[in-house]
C-alpha cells in the first residue's frame, strides 16, 4: 500500500507541477472584527511560540476584476473563505491558506475569515502573509462548551471545532455565502471553481458519499427511537464531510439553522428523548439537520480520509478520479508524521505548502 501511495504522490506532483506556482499578494483588509456579544479574553498569550516563513508574493491574472483598495468585506465580487485558527492546527491552517493562494487565478479577490479563540494569532498570520486580505473573529468557547459531549477523539471536543455552526451569526450580514474549510487540507485547484457551485434551493453544498453506511454515525439508541429517526422521513440521507462546505448564509439565517443544530446537541447532551445518540463530535448534528438536503459537489473537492480516519499510522491512497482538494481528516496529520520521520507518501504534497520553520529573526517552536 505504501508503494502504491508513493506512486500516487509522485504522479500527483507531476500532474500538478504546472500549477504549483506563486502569485503576488492580495491587498490586505487590515482591520479585525469582533462581534459585540462575544467576550474578549483578558489576556492574549504571546505569539512567539511559532515561526513561519513568509510566503512568496501572489498576483492576480490580467483578466481578474479590480478590487478597490478601500473595499470592505461587503464587496460582492469577493470570494469568502472561513477557517479556524488554534495552536494545535495552526500549521495546517497556514498551509491551507498558502495552497488556496498558490492556485487562485485571482487571489486578490479572496478574503479569509479566521475564527479564533486566541486573538494573538493574528500576528502570526500577518507574518506569513503580509498583504493577505483577512479579518479575525473571536469565538467564545463558553458559547458552546455546555453543549459539547464526549467524542471518539478529544480533538473533536474542542469548542472551536463547533465554530462552523455559528458562521451565519459571526460574519457580517452582508456576507451571504462562504466556503468553510478545515485546517488539515490543501487545495490543488482554483477555489473560485468551488465558489461558483450552484446550490439551488439548498443551504449547503458538499460532496456526498451515499455508499457509506449512514447508520454508523448514530447509536442504536437513536435508531430504536421512532421519534428521533422520524427526522429523516421523506429524505434520502447520505454522509457528507463537514470539512469542506459551501454555505448560503442568507438562507441559513432565514431558516435559523444554528438553533436547529443546537437543539440536537441539547438532546445528545441532556439525555432528553433518548440519551446519547451519536459519538462523532460536530458532524452528526449537521447530518441530522441537512443530510438529504445537500447540493452535491464533485468528489474531487474533498479527497478526505488521508489522515487514516480514527486510526493512527494508517496511510491512505487517493480515491479514484480527479483531485482538487486533499483532506487529511482523521487522527494522522501530515505535519506530525513529517516531524516524526514517519510520513505517508501523500504527505509530500502537503509539505509543498508548509511554511513552518525558523527565520533569521525568530526562534523555532518552543
Amino acid at each position: 500500500m505504501r508503494i502504491s501511495g508513493f506512486l500516487s504522490a509522485v504522479m500527483a506532483i507531476i500532474i500538478l507541477a504546472p500549477s504549483l506556482q506563486s502569485f503576488p499578494p492580495a491587498e490586505a483588509i487590515r482591520s479585525s472584527h469582533f462581534d459585540p456579544y462575544l467576550r474578549f479574553p483578558g489576556r492574549i498569550p504571546p505569539s512567539d511560540r511559532f515561526s513561519f516563513r513568509q510566503a512568496m508574493p501572489f498576483r492576480n491574472a490580467a483578466e481578474c476584476a479590480t478590487i478597490a483598495e478601500n473595499s470592505t468585506v461587503c464587496d460582492p465580487s469577493l470570494v469568502h473563505i472561513a477557517i479556524t485558527l488554534d495552536e494545535e492546527y495552526l500549521r495546517g491552517s497556514i498551509a491551507a491558506v498558502h495552497s488556496v493562494l498558490q492556485h487562485a487565478q485571482c487571489p486578490h479577490s479572496i478574503v479569509f475569515h479566521f475564527l479564533v479563540s486566541d486573538p494573538g494569532l493574528q500576528t502570526l498570520v500577518r507574518s506569513a502573509f503580509p498583504e493577505l486580505r483577512f479579518k479575525i473573529y473571536y469565538f467564545d468557547p463558553d458559547r458552546v462548551r455546555g453543549l459539547i459531549s464526549t467524542s471518539v477523539r478529544s480533538a473533536l471536543e474542542q469548542p472551536l471545532n463547533y465554530a462552523r455552526n455559528y458562521l451565519a451569526d459571526i460574519l457580517e450580514p452582508c456576507v451571504r455565502r462562504v466556503i468553510y474549510l478545515d485546517s488539515d487540507l490543501v487545495l490543488v485547484d482554483d477555489v473560485a471553481k468551488l465558489w461558483r457551485t450552484r446550490l439551488g434551493s439548498r443551504t449547503i453544498g458538499a460532496p456526498e458519499y451515499c455508499h457509506a453506511n449512514f447508520t454508523k454515525y448514530f447509536t442504536d439508541r437513536f435508531w430504536s427511537n421512532p421519534r428521533l429517526t422520524g427526522t429523516f422521513a421523506g429524505r434520502k440521507p447520505c454522509y457528507f464531510n463537514t470539512g469542506v462546505m459551501v454555505l448560503d448564509l442568507h438562507q441559513w439565517r432565514k431558516s435559523r439553522f444554528t438553533r436547529r443544530i443546537e437543539r440536537w446537541m441539547e438532546i445528545q447532551k441532556g439525555g432528553g428523548l433518548a440519551g446519547r445518540i451519536y459519538e462523532l463530535g460536530s458532524l452528526p448534528p449537521f447530518l441530522l439537520v441537512f443530510a438529504g438536503h445537500v447540493a452535491p459537489i464533485e468528489h474531487r473537492w474533498n479527497q478526505h480520509g488521508l489522515g487514516g480516519d480514527n486510526v493512527k499510522g494508517s496511510c491512505r491512497d487517493l480515491h479514484p478520479g480527479p483531485v482538487s482538494l486533499l483532506h487529511w481528516s482523521g487522527s494522522g496529520k501530515p505535519w506530525a508524521r513529517l516531524d516524526s520521520n514517519r510520513p505517508c507518501p501523500l504527505d509530500a504534497i502537503w509539505a509543498h505548502y508548509d511554511l513552518y520553520g525558523p527565520t533569521p529573526a525568530t526562534a523555532s517552536f518552543r
